[in-house]
């Protein structure tokens, strides 16, 4: 077995069948193996799953204060902003352009970690990115930790289910798994401590940074609109936190081709540009697939890509030192041919 195929920890189904195909649970055994997972009282080592779920849930409170108390439609709209625009923007920024793919760099830990708190918190660097690492590696063949093939749920749960590492790596393996988050500034366990813990990260440091962040962030909202903003905000970021989910089931086409000439390039794979993923993230994912250490992912005139404004406004301001841009050799080598 190749690294890339058992750094993630296989679910109690598997990935694939004695003929190499997918396996497709029933909802009965991805509802139990994500419970399973969480569970704390089984193994300790489950606890970074289980911080994932217990996130969204304190989050929860602060909806339902909203729902009953402060629903308004100009604060629904604030929801749908923060929620949609924001979170996913930020999402873009920092878990995918740079903890995963490294297509750019900060001048100073300083900038990074500003850049790492600009929204609230909502799930630890790591559930992200060594899966997405994978995902690129088998995108939509088993083992893709949110195959699309596998179904809407296969997607939605894949965060318990599909992207914790292994719990058994040998110490070469953890130490190939741990490389992929030392630039992030994540505490990073060491082999006795993954040992322990069965996670790349910190206990100690994740909790801390969660507990911090929603603190200040609880804080500033409130200082510029009151608890009602509060709730807003926080119900903002559940809402994201839930729907997130299920991109990776709409934007790899459902399971199915729908790519569009003159629109999706890369074919190697199922991921298609959607535009209002596109235009609210700068996650134009087929562009991505083809040019993943790439800063920018929107490559054509209507293609808008906040995410890399924002990288870009901050090399400008001199908080970024460098970046990639693939831009150039996309037109050159998949659209200006075709003019």
């Amino acid at each position: 077995m190749q690294f890339i195929d058992r750094v993630l920890q296989v679910p109690s189904y598997g990935w694939k069948d004695k003929n190499g195909d997918l396996i497709v649970p029933s909802k009965k055994q991805l509802f139990t193996e994500a419970f399973f997972r969480i569970n704390i009282f089984v193994s300790k080592k489950n606890w970074i799953s289980l911080l994932s779920w217990l996130m969204a849930i304190c989050m929860m409170p602060f909806f339902l204060i909203f729902l009953f108390k402060y629903f308004s439609l100009k604060l629904v709209l604030v929801l749908i902003v923060y929620s949609m625009i924001v979170m996913s923007v930020h999402a873009t920024i920092w878990f995918h352009r740079y903890c995963t793919h490294k297509s750019y760099t900060f001048r100073n830990s300083f900038w990074r970690f500003i850049t790492q708190n600009l929204v609230l918190k909502t799930f630890p660097e790591e559930i992200y990115v060594v899966s997405h690492h994978v995902h690129h590696a088998k995108s939509d063949m088993p083992g893709d930790p949110y195959n699309p093939k596998g179904g809407f749920m296969y997607c939605m749960l894949s965060d318990v289910n599909h992207q914790s590492i292994a719990k058994n790596l040998s110490e070469d393996d953890y130490s190939r798994a741990a490389s992929f988050l030392k630039h992030t500034g994540v505490s990073i366990n060491n082999y006795a401590q993954y040992c322990k813990w069965g996670s790349i990260a910190s206990p100690y440091y994740t909790i801390a940074l969660w507990i911090t962040n929603w603190a200040v962030w609880f804080i500033i909202f409130y200082l510029i609109g009151g608890f009602g903003l509060v709730c807003t905000m926080f119900s903002g970021g559940m809402f994201w936190f839930i729907f997130v989910r299920a991109f990776n089931y709409t934007g790899h086409g459902k399971g199915k081709e729908k790519h569009l000439d003159g629109i999706d390039f890369d074919r190697r794979n199922l991921s298609i540009n959607q535009t209002r993923p596109g235009i609210f993230s700068g996650e134009w994912h087929n562009n991505h697939h083809l040019y993943p250490g790439s800063a920018r992912a929107g490559f054509l005139k209507y293609q808008l890509d906040l995410a890399w404004v924002y990288i870009w406004i901050m090399k400008k301001l001199g908080a970024v030192s460098s970046y990639h841009d693939s831009k150039k050799e996309f037109l050159k080598k998949y659209f200006n041919r075709n003019r």
